[in-house]
């Protein structure tokens, strides 16, 4: 099974995506931690993407499917993987096509209030990207990450006005991808009925909906 996981920033992509993991024993693979671990041990693709993004461009999407590429040919993957982050682009999407077969695209739909209570009291561990919530899922210790010790901190980017025009693009660039994958009939759309409900809950949710026979 290959899953990709659509939605909005603050849709909680990450956070259900690695509970899906463990319950679907298949590796959750997020191209942003991809693209950090490949700067910080400073390969040749690693110093491609900070070259662009040190000049304030965007990574060309070939350079990031390459990275993603050689992710997936390790043997972790060959039962398939879930897909955070990737892709973002139709292009993206065709590109992976050449790589990968998708089994299903979850698109994750928040209502934009709670997305914006949620990345406003957003807690991002330093040290492994552990996602925390102030309000409704807050680490045992204050500011402490539960997996690995490691201090949380919050975005700076987190800020209710921001988080609203991150909001607005992001449904510019990902309307075309939606329609692609719609037309491709991989798509499934996904509204928790209580979008405050504890991850574990909305995760059986999704479950249930990835079983489901595909639309015809």
């Amino acid at each position: 099974m290959i899953l990709v996981l659509l939605g909005p920033p603050g849709a909680g992509k990450g956070t259900y995506a690695s509970r899906l993991s463990q319950l679907l024993n298949l590796p959750h693979i997020s191209t942003g931690d991809l693209v950090r671990d490949e700067i910080k041990a400073g390969s040749g693709l690693g110093m491609k993407v900070k070259e662009y993004s040190d000049k304030g461009l965007l990574v060309p999407d070939e350079v990031i499917t390459e990275i993603l590429k050689r992710r997936i040919s390790n043997p972790d993957c060959n039962g398939g993987f879930i897909l955070d982050g990737f892709p973002r682009t139709v292009r993206q999407a065709e590109l992976l096509e050449d790589v990968a077969h998708v089994t299903a695209v979850i698109n994750i739909d928040v209502p934009d209030e709670v997305i914006v209570e949620r990345l406003s009291n957003r807690l991002i561990c330093r040290n492994c990207g552990a996602i925390y919530n102030a309000k409704y899922l807050k680490p045992k210790r204050d500011m402490i990450c539960d997996k690995c010790g490691g201090p949380l901190y919050r975005r700076s980017d987190d800020d209710p006005e921001v988080i609203r025009r991150r909001l607005e693009v992001y449904r510019n660039e990902t309307a075309p991808l939606i329609y692609y994958y719609e037309e491709r009939g991989l798509l499934k759309n996904f509204r928790s009925k209580d979008p405050r409900a504890p991850p574990e809950l909305v995760v059986e949710e999704i479950l249930k909906l990835i079983k489901e026979p595909p639309e015809r």
